[in-house]
């Protein structure tokens, strides 16, 4: 079975302002904003160090341990408030299912938010799977959470891909040995062929085609 799996954040929903909105949170004042929203998809510790950055205020990796918490809980209770899935990703989703391909998630987002997440937008279900960052003792790029999704699916690591959007994604698939398409309607937009995918994905409306060439 063909089996297609998907990055969540950058990928399948623009997620950034909710990101940015829970760690500013953490702040006394917001010093996040849209610019940021590249680093916002490179997850919430490295939102927190751009912003005690910010700030100018001495800090240390303790800082940043101590405000993941609270930046976690903030997220939680705003998660779907500005997140948006990106167009034509669902009907791209329902049109690999409808030729037999097997969907799943693999995120590095924690599996908690990423179940929260799908299910506040309406879409869990459409997915076989859901592996996230917590799932496993390692996540991407490490093979393991990848080729778990896939098989969770019901599908052969053999027959299957990664559509993300970062070079973690691009690093899963060398590791997983997986072609990979990277979006380029993320923040890095066409920069993403640095890292040397096996294509470039510029809209949803093109996945099912390029799923079948890859996987032929």
């Amino acid at each position: 079975m063909r089996t297609v799996v998907f990055d969540l954040d950058g990928t399948l929903a623009d997620t950034s302002a909710d990101l940015l909105a829970a760690a500013n949170a953490c702040f006394p004042r917001p010093v996040l904003g849209p610019k940021d929203a590249l680093t916002a998809f490179h997850g919430g510790r490295a939102m927190l160090r751009l912003g005690f950055q910010r700030l100018g205020m001495d800090w240390s990796e303790a800082d940043v341990d101590a405000g993941y918490p609270v930046l976690l809980e903030a997220y939680r209770s705003g998660i779907a408030v500005q997140t948006r899935l990106y167009p034509g990703a669902m009907a791209a989703v329902e049109a690999l299912k409808g030729a037999g391909f097997r969907v799943a998630v693999c995120t590095n987002k924690p599996e908690g938010l990423a179940e929260l997440l799908l299910r506040e937008l309406g879409v869990r279900e459409a997915f076989g799977t859901l592996v996230g960052a917590d799932t496993f003792p390692v996540r991407k790029p490490d093979p393991v959470p990848y080729r778990a999704a896939v098989e969770r699916a019901g599908g052969l690591v053999a027959r299957s891909m990664l559509v993300g959007d970062t070079e973690t994604d691009a690093k899963t698939g060398v590791a997983a040995g997986v072609p990979v398409a990277l979006v380029t309607f993320g923040p890095e937009g066409a920069g993403v062929s640095r890292f040397a995918p096996a294509a470039l994905l510029d809209r949803f409306e093109d996945l099912p085609g390029l799923a079948e060439r890859l996987l032929a």
